[in-house]
C-alpha cells in the first residue's frame, strides 16, 4: 500500500494522470485517475472511445459490468490476467493522452 501511495503522490505532484493495476485475489484491477492531473484536459471524443472500449470489454466478459469508465476515475475490474491488465493500463494511459491506438489494438476480437 505503501508503494500506491507514493506513486499516486508522485503523479499528483508532476501533474500526470495516475494509472496503475492491483491484484485482487485471482482477478486484477486497472485504474486510472484524473484527479492527479487536474490542468489534464481530455477531449470528448477520447471520453467517448473509452466509454466505447469498456462497453467492448464489458460485452466480451473481460472485465465485469460495474467498472468505471470516466469521466475523472477508471476502474476494469476482474481482469484475468497480469500481462492483460498491464495491456489495458497502457491502453488506457495512452488514449488518455490522446493517442486511442493502442486502446483499439487491445480491444477483444469478434469470435
Amino acid at each position: 500500500m505503501a508503494a500506491f501511495k507514493a506513486a499516486y503522490r508522485q503523479a499528483k505532484e508532476q501533474d500526470a494522470v495516475f494509472v496503475a493495476i492491483e491484484s485482487l485475489g485471482e482477478h486484477w484491477t486497472v485504474k486510472a485517475d484524473m484527479i492527479t492531473a487536474p490542468q489534464h484536459a481530455v477531449a470528448d471524443s477520447v471520453y467517448d472511445a473509452v466509454r466505447a472500449a469498456v462497453i467492448q470489454l464489458i460485452r466480451a466478459g473481460e472485465i465485469r459490468s460495474n467498472s468505471s469508465a470516466g469521466p475523472v476515475y477508471f476502474v476494469l475490474h476482474d481482469v484475468a490476467e497480469e500481462g492483460r491488465a498491464r495491456e489495458l493500463a497502457a491502453a488506457l494511459h495512452a488514449a488518455l493522452y490522446g493517442n486511442l491506438a493502442s486502446l483499439a489494438l487491445a480491444m477483444p476480437t469478434a469470435s
